[in-house]
């Protein structure tokens, strides 16, 4: 009688994970991302697993959309070329509440991530990330201890992203990147060329 018993008080307390989305009634997802090969092949591999996809690829494009349809679920890049992403969030917290939305970024930093979830982001992932990671985050109990993730970047791969994010933000000068990461030219244009760790 006490295992019955101890079986019931476990499974009240034990936070359930929603891991499905035929969970859901609304599944409705917004995707708002200014690379447009990485939002197309996400939109492809979450509307495979049950998503309903709208896409977005600026902070204005991704506004306009959450006002049109106010989305359940929302994937949100950190730096858009228009802005921060930020906003779209806000302006998806303010009109759906229950909205579970995830914010990615090109390299993770806690103040941000922090910011992320201050504003209404219940997770947080570092691009490139993987259509299974997104589905858990999107689809895990809020209440709930987050998963790691099953394959997580390398630390080579961490810092292959971030000197690659800054090569882009500045504008793909090579002396300049140097200058701002403190690193050879030469040493910069070594690592440039070579392709992405695993």
């Amino acid at each position: 009688m006490w295992k019955k018993n101890y079986y019931i008080l476990y499974m009240m307390i034990e936070p359930k994970t929603l891991k499905n989305i035929n969970d859901f009634e609304d599944k409705s997802l917004l995707i708002v991302d200014d690379d447009n090969p990485f939002r197309d092949r996400l939109a492809r591999a979450m509307e495979k697993k049950g998503f309903v996809v709208t896409q977005a690829e600026s902070v204005k494009k991704g506004i306009d959309s959450v006002n049109i349809n106010k989305p359940a679920f929302a994937v949100v890049d950190l730096r858009l070329n228009d802005g921060n992403g930020l906003e779209v969030v806000k302006e998806i917290q303010k009109l759906n509440i229950q909205s579970r939305i995830i914010m990615l970024t090109g390299y993770g930093n806690i103040p941000t991530a922090v910011a992320a979830i201050k504003h209404g982001a219940i997770d947080y992932l570092s691009k490139p990330a993987d259509a299974d990671d997104v589905e858990k985050a999107l689809l895990a109990d809020p209440k709930a201890k987050a998963q790691p993730p099953e394959n997580p970047m390398t630390a080579d791969r961490v810092k292959w992203e971030h000197i690659h994010r800054v090569f882009e933000l500045c504008n793909r000068n090579v002396s300049e990147t140097a200058r701002r990461l403190k690193m050879h030219r030469r040493t910069l244009q070594r690592i440039l060329s070579k392709r992405s760790p695993k």
